[in-house]
């Protein structure tokens, strides 16, 4: 009990400290020249500071080597400091001169390469359900944990469109991950004490960051926040089963779903997948009438959905795993057609609904119910 309250405690500081380096990073900015300028895809109206995550990864680092440093191994510690420097340093580059998408993404593949080889973070085992076979994923453990941690990453960059927008749903996601693997999961405790120490680093900036931001998180941030989710949710995937693999899934269900719709759109149309657009899911809420904060919220509350299904899968049977997943599956599809995510003319589950509909009131009987008692 002393123990947890005293990593309570070192949490809260955390955030403390946090909150204490955001505005000396805000002034950073301008001096650095990390200023998010207003455009056609842009939300912001004027200039604002960005490298707002350079706040977050400084207090974290500082959680993770000095309040919390007993808690973690050395090796492992050392190497995600190691692949996190790289991610920083390319976020804040990328936040002074912008980077093309294949200069980022070589960041984060070194950065990834670092944790896949020098950390050894990585996925080795499948369990099969039903059958309960192990499979040995020997080689494509690669591929496999260089993917994961590549798209995990690049899904938080891409929801970062509205102020708080990203944070909120990276506290919300590193919350609901801490107390999975806490309480569900076989990994060591300090998988979940280095998440909790994530999310008390982005509690601490969330206020400058909400709306009205006073400063954005840039790539610094975003790419250094999706990049510490991916690591620590594939630690507690070394011996998965497909069902260990939904509850990441799940938890980040907001920012993968639009990711993955925005590829499948840009396909559609014909469109290079990494041009950027204003048709993400927050630009598409904001089309229909939400405000800004509205818009923030509402993805807030979408996002806490998700976090509470994912904490159900562990509770529940294949069976019912199965089930709920299907029916969050079915669900998110209509949501996404009504929203018109895809285009206002693509809904195919809608059309599906609507046929059977109309092909069951034709085969009804035509003559009153009420007829055939007189």
């Amino acid at each position: 009990m002393l123990h947890l309250f005293q990593v309570i405690v070192k949490l809260f500081l955390t955030m403390i400290i946090a909150a204490f380096l955001t505005p000396f990073v805000r002034r950073l900015a301008y001096v650095l020249g990390a200023i998010d300028k207003p455009s056609a895809r842009r939300v912001n109206t004027h200039p604002m500071p960005t490298m707002g995550g350079l706040a977050i990864f400084i207090s974290f680092t500082f959680a993770t080597f000095v309040l919390l440093r007993s808690e973690f191994p050395t090796h492992e510690l050392f190497s995600i400091f190691l692949a996190s420097c790289v991610i920083v340093v390319t976020g804040m580059i990328d936040d002074i001169k912008e980077l093309t998408p294949r200069q980022k993404m070589l960041g984060i593949l070194i950065a990834a390469l670092i944790i896949y080889f020098l950390a050894r973070i990585k996925m080795t085992h499948i369990t099969l359900p039903f059958v309960n076979i192990k499979l040995h994923l020997g080689w494509l453990s690669f591929p496999i944990s260089i993917f994961w941690i590549l798209a995990i990453t690049n899904a938080i960059n891409l929801i970062d469109g509205l102020d708080g927008l990203a944070t909120g749903i990276a506290i919300i996601g590193s919350f609901t991950m801490g107390i999975v693997n806490y309480f569900f999961k076989s990994s060591s405790t300090y998988v979940s004490i280095m998440i909790f120490a994530l999310m008390a680093a982005l509690i601490g900036f969330l206020p400058y960051n909400f709306h009205p931001a006073k400063v954005f998180l840039g790539d610094t941030g975003s790419l250094f926040i999706g990049f510490m989710i991916a690591v620590l949710s594939l630690k507690g995937l070394k011996n998965v089963t497909l069902t260990t693999m939904a509850v990441p899934i799940l938890i980040l269900g907001v920012p993968i779903m639009d990711t993955f719709y925005a590829i499948i759109r840009r396909l559609l149309n014909h469109q290079p997948v990494t041009r950027a657009d204003k048709k993400h899911l927050h630009h598409r809420l904001m089309q229909l009438g939400l405000t800004h904060r509205q818009t923030v919220l509402a993805i807030y509350g979408l996002s806490l959905i998700f976090s509470f299904i994912a904490m159900i899968y562990p509770l529940s049977t294949i069976w019912g795993n199965i089930a709920l997943t299907l029916g969050v599956l079915i669900a998110l599809e209509l949501f996404i057609e009504l929203i018109g995510l895809l285009g206002e003319k693509r809904q195919p589950l809608i059309h599906l609904i609507q046929h059977m509909i109309n092909k069951l009131s034709r085969s009804a009987p035509n003559d009153d119910f009420g007829s055939k008692f007189k």
